[in-house]
């Protein structure tokens, strides 16, 4: 068992990290599921809010992980 009082290490705050971008990404999708066909000035509020915090855990997501030694500075499409 873990000792609760020892600080986690890069992998442990880069796992938390990705947990969260899944959170996050999961909150985007239950929204889009429940959203009205012609969505009202609330849903593009709300939509916006979830973007932002989907946005923001990813950026954190990233830095956790460059910091345990996976950098990648952009990834491309061709």
């Amino acid at each position: 068992m873990t000792d609760p009082h020892q600080p986690a290490d890069d992998r442990d705050t880069a796992r938390q990290a990705a947990a969260a971008h899944t959170a996050a990404s999961r909150d985007i999708e239950t929204f889009l599921r429940r959203v009205p066909a012609v969505p009202g000035p609330d849903d593009i509020v709300e939509y916006a809010t979830l973007l932002a915090r989907e946005e923001q855990v990813r950026a954190e997501r990233q830095a956790r992980v460059a910091a345990m030694g996976l950098p990648i500075g952009s990834v491309g499409t061709e």
